[in-house]
């Protein structure tokens, strides 16, 4: 009998290069994506003139470990939004938050709570 008779087992394709691709294309699209959910945060720098004020002073001082003082008077976080409303005539009314010592993630918390209990317009000064 001649070679050309007997059957030849048929050849399978190789794995690893597709495995390569897919793999890779993994990477791409890990490295691609947003993962987490990005905030902004709508703030005046002060000393623009973006605020205009008007009545009595209101001055957040954010310390170390979130201790909050307004105008001077340390002041329970709970008691803030209470107590900046009755120096305030309007929403609309620039409230000034200063960091001292304190964290980024303080001055975000006091800014949110301010935020959820209606105040509208924050300026941060250093």
């Amino acid at each position: 009998m001649f070679a050309f008779d007997t059957p030849r087992p048929r050849r399978r394709a190789a794995l690893t290069p597709m495995i390569d691709v897919v793999f890779l294309l993994l990477v791409f699209f890990m490295l691609a994506s947003r993962f987490g959910v990005e905030r902004t945060l709508d703030l005046s720098i002060g000393g623009g003139a973006s605020a205009h004020w008007s009545g009595p002073p209101r001055l957040v001082d954010v310390g170390a470990d979130g201790a909050l003082s307004l105008n001077g008077v340390a002041i329970a976080p709970d008691d803030l939004a209470v107590r900046l409303n009755a120096l305030m005539a309007k929403p609309t009314d620039p409230v000034v938050i200063r960091p001292k010592g304190g964290n980024l993630q303080d001055v975000i918390a006091v800014m949110e709570q301010l935020r959820g209990a209606g105040i509208a317009q924050l300026v941060l000064v250093r």
